[in-house]
């Protein structure tokens, strides 16, 4: 029984039984109840629930089985899920969720224009108002396997309509206040700005920028606009929501990344932009592998190939192919993980001569990106193969060769250091501790440039990684303390 309800040993006994699951993710945790009362406190405070006072005797009782009242669930699926890097849900920690509407807080929304919108409007408005490690009111969770995959499948059913506007007539087209080529056109340019920004400087950055932007695309979907207008505006708000997304996963904000992706999704489809829907399917496969959920990114990549087959660019399909690849490498399964590494490369030597140009989302998959993926597809191969030499020597020259071309490459430093630092891992894995750490230590330099979590964990991880196998070596005490200097752990996502 949950609550405060039953009082006494017999009432304990009879009604309570320990939670085992919690009792099994608090200790592989290494808190003290203590920690994880000061954790759900301050969490709840960031949430404005400032009436929650925990305390050791009350994570006892949570261990002892009581189930605790929302937002505590969920705040412990939070807190738990970012401490392993993977999905891990209130049922997963043996406690009852509140009934939540999926409309309202999941990602099983209606795909309908208008509900587009208004939940696009009302995510956006809540992320600039009340932005705390990416935990947004009460009920934001992520979701993973059929939850998040079922969903996602009605990206291919036909819509049953256009996207909502209202029809243009000679009187409203030159109605005052009308969007023109010109501004619809620097919609999209400041788009593409904040997406250079992004690849130079991190997700740390312009975040609220771009949320703020989004927000007033939202307000412009919301007036009556031509079919042609509408269909426009749904696109930037596709790639803005997209962006949002990438940014926020960017910083270790998974939930609301996760969001933002679903309604980036949604707005592609009312936009009829199928290759842009791919690109979305595609970021969300990338953070399903980075949260350890390598089948769910399977089946979102397969999802995206299958309803762009016949409309996205080479370019589009090679890094898409590139993706599948690492999802099969995370999956442990070479054979397959080799040959979408092929398909990639195939599809990659056909780009250029694609008649039409690619747009702006897709530029950012250069040969350097291509022999970077693939390098680490090789090299989350040889993680899951026990450390595995012969698959990190498939992947030290192609990610010496990416590393090489970033290098060149002044607009996407936050690839440059993933890369640098995804060669140093790979020096570990073959028993290189001196190159590794010369190499995570340039690494270091770059991210203090970059603002992005996503590539100081890369780093923590792999110097911890050093530590544990080469601790007694002098260059792997003085990257330590390097690392002590250059990347402290103090500052919170925002």
């Amino acid at each position: 029984m949950g609550g405060n309800g039953g009082s006494g040993a017999t009432a304990t006994s009879t009604d309570k039984r320990p939670n085992e699951l919690l009792n099994s993710w608090f200790v592989r945790s290494g808190w003290s109840k203590g920690e994880l009362a000061r954790q759900v406190n301050r969490r709840a405070r960031q949430l404005g629930a400032n009436h929650i006072s925990t305390d050791t005797s009350r994570v006892r009782r949570w261990l002892d089985g009581e189930n605790p009242r929302e937002p505590i669930p969920r705040i412990l699926s939070e807190l738990f899920s970012e401490r392993f890097g993977c999905v891990v849900s209130v049922e997963d920690l043996g406690l009852r969720a509140a009934r939540q509407s999926p409309s309202a807080t999941g990602v099983d929304l209606p795909w309908t224009g208008p509900q587009t919108v208004a939940l696009l409007s009302e995510f956006s408005r809540s992320d600039l108002m009340l932005a705390r490690r990416g935990f947004l009111g009460t009920s934001l969770a992520l979701s993973a396997g059929p939850s998040l995959i079922e969903p996602m499948q009605r990206w291919l059913v036909p819509s049953p309509g256009a996207p909502q506007s209202a029809p243009e007539s000679a009187a409203e087209s030159r109605r005052p206040g009308r969007l023109s080529r010109p501004e619809l056109a620097l919609l999209e340019s400041t788009t593409e700005m904040f997406r250079q920004w992004d690849a130079q400087c991190g997700g740390g950055l312009r975040r609220k920028a771009v949320v703020g932007q989004l927000h007033e695309v939202t307000d412009l979907l919301q007036e009556p606009q031509p079919e042609a207008t509408a269909r426009t505006l749904f696109k930037v708000a596709a790639e803005l929501a997209e962006l949002a997304g990438w940014m926020s996963y960017d910083v270790g904000l998974q939930p609301t990344a996760q969001k933002y992706f679903v309604l980036a999704l949604h707005a592609a489809k009312e936009a009829g932009d199928k290759p842009l829907g791919s690109y979305v399917l595609s970021s969300m496969s990338r953070q399903m592998i980075h949260l350890g959920r390598p089948d769910d990114a399977l089946e979102l990549i397969h999802l995206a190939q299958y309803g762009s087959r016949d409309c996205a660019s080479p370019r589009t399909q090679s890094m898409l192919y590139a993706m599948e690849a690492r999802a099969y490498a995370n999956m442990g399964q070479p054979g397959k993980c080799k040959r979408a590494v092929r398909m990639a490369e195939d599809t990659f030597a056909e780009a250029d001569d694609w008649d039409d140009p690619d747009p702006d989302w897709i530029r950012f998959f250069s040969e350097a990106e291509l022999y970077g993926e693939n390098s680490h597809s090789f090299r989350d191969l040889a993680y899951v193969a026990g450390r595995s030499p012969t698959y990190a020597s498939l992947a030290e020259p192609l990610m010496q060769r990416a590393v090489e071309l970033f290098a060149k490459d002044t607009e996407h430093q936050r690839s440059y250091a993933l890369n640098v630092i995804g060669l140093a891992t790979v020096h570990l894995l073959r028993g290189e501790p001196e190159r590794s750490t010369v190499l995570a230590s340039e690494a270091m330099g770059i991210a203090k440039k970059v603002r992005s979590e996503r590539v100081n964990t890369r780093i923590r991880k792999t110097v911890d990684s050093a530590v544990r196998d080469y601790g007694d070596l002098a260059a792997v005490v003085d990257l330590t303390e390097q690392l002590a200097v250059d990347l402290p752990e103090t500052a919170e996502a925002v």
